[in-house]
């Protein structure tokens, strides 16, 4: 692709946050399967249905812009999602394993956000209200999640962890 305007780096934007998006609602379920607490289980279901109303509002972007949703493969939320898979794949406690489920999340969260504040601040440049404020809400979103992940692993699961050492 081509990048000769601020369009056209706000269209790759939306391209990288879809497919960073859909590969999540791929990722989401194995977490909660592999998280021993009921709680964190939780979280990352509550998650999943989350992100599938943000791949909607993407849905509802490009649609506004006039085009078909677009993927460009996103190889930042792939390196993520395998460090997650590896965190999986580990023999570790069930309580730290949890505690570094919560972390791998977290890098979910702060990549999300970074990339829909950047989407958000060119929708607003270009003009496009109703996108940035559909962003903004997924912003908003991604925000709450990450906090609820951080007092999550405060208020119980870091202590659990740091409890079977």
């Amino acid at each position: 692709m081509k990048l000769d305007s601020i369009n056209d780096l706000y269209a790759k934007e939306l391209a990288d946050l879809y497919d960073a998006e859909n590969q999540l609602v791929q990722a989401l379920p194995k977490m909660a399967q592999a998280a021993s607490s009921p709680e964190v289980r939780a979280a990352f279901e509550e998650h999943l249905q989350q992100t599938q109303g943000q791949v909607r509002r993407l849905d509802q972007i490009f649609s506004r812009m006039g085009s078909t949703p677009k993927r460009t493969r996103c190889k930042a939320m792939a390196g993520l999602i395998a460090e997650g898979e590896d965190l999986i794949k580990e023999q570790a406690e069930p309580e730290v394993k949890d505690a570094g489920l919560i972390g791998a999340a977290q890098k979910v969260e702060h990549y999300e956000i970074a990339g829909y504040g950047t989407a958000r601040t060119f929708a607003r440049l270009l003009g496009e209200n109703e996108a940035a404020r559909l962003l903004q809400e997924t912003l908003d979103e991604e925000g709450a999640t990450d906090k609820k992940l951080t007092a999550l692993a405060e208020r119980d699961i870091n202590q659990r962890a740091a409890k079977a050492a």
